[in-house]
C-alpha cells in the first residue's frame, strides 16, 4: 500500500470515529439526564484524535527506526515500508478508535482531554522551532570553528582583500586565497544605507499621509496598492534594477560626464529601498494609528494645526515604534540577496563610492556554495563564517529594536 491510500484510509477512519462518537454521546444524553454535554461533537473530535494519534506516533518511531543502520537489503526495506507499516498503522488507528469510543461516558472530561492534546501539540511545535534554531546556530558555529582552523581570525575580520578562489595546485597564483571580510561588510553597509535613505523617508511620509491626511476612501484604495510591492518577488526587483535602473544611471552619468557602472551600489540600493518601502510604511502606519485620538483632540483643542499636531504630538509619541520598524527594515535589507546579485555583482571592492560596483555578504555566501568544491575547503567554510557573523548582526539589530520599543513605549489608558 502506498502512502496516499494509507492516508485516505486513516482520514476515513477518523471521520467515521467523529460521526460515531458524536452519535454515541448524543444518544447517551437522551438516555440519561446525569450525562450532560453541551457539545456532542467534542466527543466525536476526541475519538477522531485518538484515531490519528497512534499512527502518528508510530510514524515518528518508524522514521527513527529507519535512520538506524540495519543490515537489510533494499527489497526487504521496501516490502516492510509498503506492507508491514500500513497494516500496523491501520491496526493502531483501529485500536485507538475502539478505546476512545469505549471511554465515552459521564466520567469522561472530554474538553480537558482535547485541550491537553492541543496543548501538547503546541508545546511540541514550540520545541521543534527552538531546536531548529539551536541546530542552525550550532551547525554554523561548528563549521566556523573549522574555518578559523584554516584561516586566522585576524585575516578574516581585519583583512582588506577578499579572493576566496583557491587554486588546485600549490604553485598556482592565489593558491592560499584571501579571506578579508572588510570589503564585504563595507559593501553591505553601503547598499543598506542607500536603501534606507530611499525607504525611510518615503515609507514614513506615506504612513503619515495615510493616517492623518488621506480620506478613508483614498486610504482603502491606495494602501493595498502600496502593499502589493511587498508581494513582488525579489528576482523581479533584480531584473528591474539590472535592466532599467542600472542602465538609466549609466546613461545619465555619461550624459553629464560622470562615470557610473551598470552594476553599481546606487542601483542596487535604490531598488532595494523601493522594495522595503511597504515594510516601513505598513509598520509605521500601524504604530501611528495606535496613538490615541485623545492626544490629537487635545492638541487641536489648544489651537495647534494638523501639521503641528503631527510634528509635535503624534511623531514623538510614535517615535519608539518607528525606530523599531526602521531597525527591522535594516535587518531585512542586510539579508537581501537577489537584487544585489543582479544589480551590484560579485566584485569585492573596498570603496565608499556608490557609483562603483560592490558586493555584499549574502551574495558571497551564494557564490561560495555554488558549484563543485570540497566541503572542508576554506572557500566553502568561509560561507559559514560569513553566515554566522551576519546572523549575529541581524540578531543584535532585532534585540536593539525590541529594547527600544519596550523602553520608550508609551502606555495609554
Amino acid at each position: 500500500m502506498s502512502f496516499y491510500p494509507f492516508l485516505i484510509a486513516l482520514l476515513l477512519l477518523s471521520a467515521a470515529g467523529y460521526w460515531f462518537g458524536s452519535k454515541k454521546a448524543l444518544g447517551a444524553v437522551r438516555q440519561s439526564t446525569s450525562f450532560l454535554t453541551p457539545r456532542p461533537h467534542q466527543f466525536g473530535l476526541f475519538v477522531a484524535i485518538w484515531a490519528l494519534l497512534p499512527p502518528l506516533l508510530l510514524g515518528v518511531f518508524w522514521v527513527v527506526f529507519q535512520v538506524m543502520p540495519l543490515q537489510l537489503d533494499a527489497g526487504t526495506n521496501q516490502q516492510i515500508d509498503r506492507v508491514f507499516f500500513p497494516v500496523l498503522g491501520l491496526l493502531a488507528a483501529a485500536g485507538g478508535l475502539f478505546l476512545a469510543i469505549r471511554r465515552i461516558g459521564p466520567d469522561l472530561k472530554v474538553r480537558k482531554s482535547i485541550e491537553a492534546v492541543v496543548f501538547g501539540i503546541l508545546i511540541l511545535a514550540s520545541i521543534i522551532s527552538i531546536l531548529t534554531t539551536v541546530g542552525i546556530v550550532f551547525s554554523l558555529l561548528f563549521e566556523t570553528i573549522q574555518f578559523f582552523k584554516k584561516v586566522p581570525m585576524s585575516e578574516f575580520f581585519f583583512g582588506l582583500n577578499w579572493s576566496p578562489q583557491t587554486a588546485l595546485r600549490a604553485d598556482q597564483v592565489g593558491s592560499s586565497g584571501a579571506f578579508g571580510s572588510i570589503p564585504l561588510f563595507t559593501g553591505t553597509l553601503l547598499i543598506t544605507f542607500i536603501a534606507m535613505c530611499v525607504a525611510v523617508p518615503l515609507g514614513l511620509l506615506s504612513a503619515i499621509y495615510m493616517t492623518e491626511y488621506a480620506s478613508d476612501r483614498f486610504r482603502s484604495v491606495v494602501k493595498p496598492l502600496l502593499e502589493i510591492l511587498a508581494g513582488i518577488p525579489t528576482v523581479v526587483y533584480g531584473f528591474f534594477a539590472a535592466l532599467t535602473v542600472g542602465v538609466f544611471l549609466r546613461d545619465t552619468g555619461s550624459a553629464i560626464g560622470i562615470d557610473i557602472v551598470s552594476e553599481s551600489a546606487l542601483a542596487a540600493g535604490f531598488v532595494m529601498g523601493m522594495m522595503i518601502i511597504p515594510f516601513v510604511s505598513s509598520l509605521s502606519d500601524d504604530i501611528i494609528m495606535a496613538v490615541p485620538q485623545s492626544l490629537r483632540d487635545g492638541s487641536y483643542g489648544l489651537g495647534a494645526t494638523r501639521s503641528e499636531t503631527v510634528r509635535k504630538v503624534i511623531l514623538p509619541a510614535a517615535l519608539p515604534g518607528i525606530v523599531g520598524a526602521v531597525l527591522l527594515a535594516v535587518s531585512r535589507a542586510i539579508g537581501e540577496t537577489m537584487i544585489v546579485v543582479m544589480a551590484a555583482g560579485f566584485a569585492a571592492n573596498l570603496t565608499a563610492n556608490p557609483l562603483e560596483a560592490v558586493t555584499t555578504v549574502t551574495v558571497q555566501i551564494v557564490g561560495l556554495l555554488v558549484g563543485d568544491q570540497e566541503f572542508d575547503s576554506a572557500k566553502t567554510l568561509a560561507a559559514f563564517a560569513l553566515a554566522l557573523v551576519l546572523f549575529i548582526v541581524t540578531l543584535c539589530l532585532n534585540v536593539i529594536a525590541l529594547v527600544v520599543v519596550r523602553k520608550y513605549r508609551e502606555k495609554y489608558d
